[in-house]
């Protein structure tokens, strides 16, 4: 084991001897060249990490680098080691690093089927098998940019909302990603990347709808022109503020008609609890029970199964159409139900349990501003600017009676009427402007348009006889 300094001459001086050797640089610790026995030369650094392993990286092969680039890195991987740093085990946590197809397994396996609904494990596989595989799969996790984010968003910008969910899909990959140690933290590559526009918005069922939609539901109820588990879903979905799923598959063994209160064991936000109203309680005791079935709602045609998505979506069709509705989701009825719960003046957590959301921004997002209230808060708004004009000011009310002799208010000016506005162009008349030579209004002269204050002309004295 020679101790030299290294230089490119003493590289290449070095011999093929038949066994591997080392040339150990007197400059920089450590490192050194290492002649194998078929006469390669690799550069080489060997050091101890601060928690007292060994370690002898290769750097690079004599040829790839010169002497003094490859001292260079020797000396840059010396200060990193005195930082506490691992540049060997850096290396080795590059070379095995999984690729995005490897991590998207793993998202799959250890982190979405144990936590999420069967139907949104679909989703996520979908979105990885159709859209996220084909443009990232090879590329190593770590290796992975906000650079190749944007890219795939570009392509996918015809598909706006599927563009937005497979976002949302790979921003979780790689905040688990760092949580196994895959990326640094806050490296998330989706970080600042926008989304798209969505413009879908679930109508509103105003009040003229709704008075139409439960005269019809009462007139199908008393001459059967729909089925009445249809109707009878339709009415606990608006009752309860809930989704469709949870009106399709609510069992008779989770209503509790003692304390009035109907219990999800499974939703989508989880567990929940909602208390009965008055309603709703008299809909539940109303409705018929089928023998064997556990099923409030159940399916038509086979009364062990709950009523299908099918039946109640083109039921809900049916009855907007024959109520003179126009078509919304049946989504449309959470909409409808949650704004009348916050119209209520309930307070907002309340209604968020009543709802069963968890934030309140996805609880407002629910509520809808009518047209009515706005109207009328408009008109107290021109009200009051009307009165602030007329030097009126708005009414308060009156003081307290006292003692004390009340001071005298003085009676408002009179406030002069506004002059009757006239055109300062008159019809017909031939202008300059008509005429094709623009002039500003500012300049401009009419028999009916009186002198502005503040010019020129106003301070000038109109010329004597």
């Amino acid at each position: 084991m020679a101790k030299i300094k290294l230089t490119k001459s003493a590289v290449d001086a070095a011999g093929n001897t038949g066994k591997d050797y080392e040339l150990r640089d007197t400059i920089v610790p450590g490192f050194l060249c290492k002649v194998t026995a078929h006469g390669r030369k690799v550069f080489m650094l060997q050091y101890r990490t601060n928690w007292g392993e060994r370690r002898k990286p290769k750097i690079g092969q004599f040829g790839e680098l010169t002497v003094e680039q490859a001292r260079s890195i020797a000396q840059d991987w010396l200060a990193d080691v005195r930082k506490g740093d691992d540049p060997s085990a850096a290396k080795l946590a590059a070379r095995m690093a999984p690729t995005v197809k490897e991590l998207c397994g793993q998202f799959i396996e250890e982190y979405s089927k144990p936590r999420n609904k069967p139907r949104t494990v679909d989703s996520y596989q979908g979105y990885i098998d159709r859209h996220i595989l084909p443009a990232l799969g090879k590329l190593k996790v770590p290796d992975v940019t906000r650079v190749h984010i944007t890219a795939l968003m570009k392509d996918k910008a015809k598909i706006g909302v599927t563009a937005n969910r497979v976002l949302a899909c790979l921003r979780k990959m790689f905040n688990m990603a760092e949580v196994w140690g895959y990326r640094p933290d806050g490296s998330n590559p989706c970080r600042h990347v926008p989304k798209y526009r969505e413009d879908g918005e679930t109508r509103y069922i105003n009040n003229n709808e709704l008075a139409r939609l439960y005269a019809y539901l009462d007139r199908a109820d008393a001459e059967g022109l729909e089925h009445p588990t249809v109707t009878l879903a339709v009415r606990l979905q608006f009752e309860f503020s809930a989704r469709m799923t949870e009106i399709r598959t609510l069992e008779w063994a989770w209503v509790d008609f003692e304390n009035r209160r109907v219990a999800w064991p499974d939703s989508k936000t989880g567990d929940m609890s909602k208390p009965m109203s008055e309603a709703a309680y008299q809909l539940l005791s109303n409705a018929p029970c089928i023998d064997d079935s556990p099923y409030v709602c159940p399916a038509i045609f086979n009364a062990k199964q709950p009523l299908p998505d099918s039946t109640y979506y083109n039921g809900w069709k049916r009855i907007l159409g024959r109520a003179g509705v126009p078509h919304v989701g049946t989504h449309g009825i959470r909409h409808r139900a949650a704004t009348d719960i916050a119209n209520s003046g309930i307070p907002i957590k309340v209604g968020m349990a009543l709802t069963a959301h968890k934030t309140v921004t996805q609880f407002m997002t629910y509520v809808h501003t009518e047209d009515d209230p706005l109207r009328a808060a408009a008109e107290k708004v021109a009200t009051l600017r009307r009165g602030a004009i007329g030097g009126q000011a708005p009414a308060t009310p009156a003081p307290a009676p006292t003692d004390a002799a009340p001071t005298p208010v003085p009676a408002p000016k009179p406030v002069q009427a506004a002059a009757t506005p006239t055109s300062a162009i008159v019809v017909g008349e031939k202008t300059r402007t008509s005429q094709g030579n623009y002039r500003p209004y500012r300049h401009r002269k009419a028999p009916t348009r009186a002198v502005p204050p503040g010019t020129k002309r106003a301070d000038t004295p109109a010329p004597t006889a």
